[in-house]
């Protein structure tokens, strides 16, 4: 599923079905200032496994994450 969002009025409808593909277990895709992301629930073990498969990444290779706060 393709599902664009307008950054400047991300419509909440959108955002809710983003939030549900995550706390599903989900995986998506987003655009970022170079390339694109890929994302998931960092503490959903199994979508973690689904980015490994995606990417063809070796276990032994670790992903960066990004967070709003350091506290988070």
């Amino acid at each position: 599923m393709i599902l664009e969002i307008d950054p400047k009025h991300p419509e909440p409808r959108k955002i809710k079905q983003v939030v549900e593909v995550l706390a599903n277990g989900g995986v998506i895709v987003y655009p970022t200032d170079t390339y694109y992301g890929i994302g998931c629930d960092l503490f959903n073990k199994e979508a973690i496994e689904r980015i490994y498969l995606l990417k063809r990444r070796p276990k032994h290779q670790p992903f960066s994450f990004i967070c709003s706060d350091l506290k988070n």
